[in-house]
């Protein structure tokens, strides 16, 4: 089915909604280099004007964005999508659902209850009609928590991500991260180190390092080595303390395949995890990551737009109940997201559409060192998504992933956004900080001379 918009003379045609939606994404590298994008920015505002005026219901009924047939995402959103959670919103078009969205009248409860009801392609939609401040309006609405050892996602908590990542996995150097983290109030969310293999041996090691340090000091958080699914659960099968499963995913079938998964065997991991029974206030045990670019990268996007394959792996991610997802937003680079001006529209963009549709999302502001951006970018994105409600960040030293070689938040940051935005850790790790002494009665972190401070007994007893 054909969409028509006319600016003046020009009478713009877009054949189906996939290049609709393609058409009115604002600019972005990935899209251009796929040949997906918008020729001009008049074509990219008639292709607005024209998904304005789409009827929802043409997300259901018409061409699935993916083959039915061949796409096992798409067969979950068409086979799981709610249509009485869909009713209230049914009969808008994409313009008057935002308009909705951004109506005062329109409530947490509102939106909470009409998420199960939308597809990831109508989220996709109703965000390109979007300014960034309709983004972080309608985001900070929304409430999404979720529990294992801490509670995260309850307004006014922005938890935090430790990432010890370490080139050849030195447990010295992993410790020490550790303990600089821990220093500056970091690691509510998870302790979660990117292996520098994926063999079960070496991921083992890391988990019961991790696991000796949270059951020395009693810190309640969760730990995660970021190792394939299949890993993962061969280390539970050995019996490993294996506290979340970690899984990169993306939104088609064909791109998961690239990644070595399906949805079967994320069932198994997550069966896998809770038969562990390691949780103590809550049993949220997946932690997905996502970001633009994936399913292109892979040749596996279906000719769909970055934002709208990318919305699409949220759906996967839903329907496990993950405790922490999170959008790598810049890691892919410069070819995906060009400058820190896309890198800031994706971030705000991927936060929206994963909350709108349930989820806990995070974010990983950051960038790559070939990108064009740089820490001020990401000093914007990172205060515009503590605005919006942000679930958790990640947090490395110094800002620079030194196994990983990206430029990532540093633990410093998590107090930036703490002082001016007034953000929380996690009740329960907030209060294990109070109890070690790393932070006053005025919940910042104390400032004492090392040999006083009570970081350095924590570094002394890990030694």
């Amino acid at each position: 089915m054909p969409y028509i918009a006319t600016i003046g003379a020009t009478r713009h045609r877009f054949d189906d909604l996939k290049t609709l939606l393609a058409r009115a994404s604002p600019q972005r590298s990935g899209d251009a280099l796929a040949g997906l994008a918008a020729a001009s920015e008049e074509e990219r505002v008639a292709a607005q004007m024209a998904l304005a005026d789409v009827p929802l219901k043409d997300f259901l009924d018409g061409d699935a964005f993916a083959p039915y047939d061949v796409d096992e995402v798409t067969r979950l959103i068409m086979d799981s999508h709610d249509p009485v959670a869909f009713a209230p919103v049914a009969s808008m078009t994409v313009g008057e659902l935002r308009d909705w969205l951004l109506s005062y009248e329109t409530t947490a409860a509102d939106l909470a209850a009409v998420g199960p009801g939308l597809t990831p392609e109508m989220a996709a939609a109703v965000s390109k009609l979007m300014r960034n401040r309709d983004l972080i309006q309608v985001a900070r609405r929304i409430t999404v928590k979720t529990a294992f050892r801490t509670t995260l996602g309850e307004p006014g908590v922005m938890g935090t991500r430790l990432q010890p990542n370490h080139p050849t996995d030195d447990p010295a150097g992993v410790i020490a991260s550790i303990i600089d983290g821990l220093m500056y109030g970091c690691g509510d969310a998870t302790i979660g180190i990117n292996p520098a293999t994926d063999s079960p041996a070496a991921t083992i090691a890391l988990l019961e390092m991790i696991d000796e340090v949270r059951q020395r000091y009693e810190i309640p958080t969760q730990s995660c080595v970021l190792s394939h699914v299949t890993t993962t659960i061969e280390c539970i099968e050995r019996g490993a303390p294996v506290d979340l499963v970690f899984q990169s995913i993306a939104g088609t079938q064909a791109a998961n395949e690239g990644f070595g998964i399906t949805l079967g065997l994320l069932a198994e991991a997550q069966e896998a995890a809770l038969s562990l029974r390691r949780g103590t206030v809550g049993n949220d045990v997946m932690y997905f990551e996502t970001g633009q670019g994936a399913a292109l990268s892979a040749g596996a996007h279906h000719g769909m737009d970055l934002q709208t394959v990318e919305v699409r792996a949220y759906a996967v991610a839903r329907a496990f109940k993950p405790l922490l997802v999170n959008t790598v937003v810049g890691f892919l680079g410069p070819e995906y997201l060009y400058d820190g001006k896309q890198i800031h529209r994706a971030g705000l963009e991927d936060h929206f559409c994963g909350k709108l549709l349930g989820l806990p999302m995070g974010c990983d502001v950051c960038y790559t060192n070939h990108a064009e951006a740089d820490q001020d970018d990401m000093d914007t994105l990172l205060t515009s998504l503590g605005v919006a409600g942000c679930s958790f960040f990640i947090t490395v030293p110094g800002s620079d992933d030194v196994m990983l070689g990206y430029q990532s938040a540093s633990f410093h940051d998590a107090l930036y956004v703490r002082e001016v935005l007034g953000t929380r850790p996690a009740p329960e790790f907030e209060a294990w900080l109070h109890r070690m002494g790393l932070v006053g009665a005025d919940d910042r972190v104390r400032e004492l001379p090392p040999s006083s401070h009570p970081a350095t007994r924590l570094l002394q007893g890990a030694a």
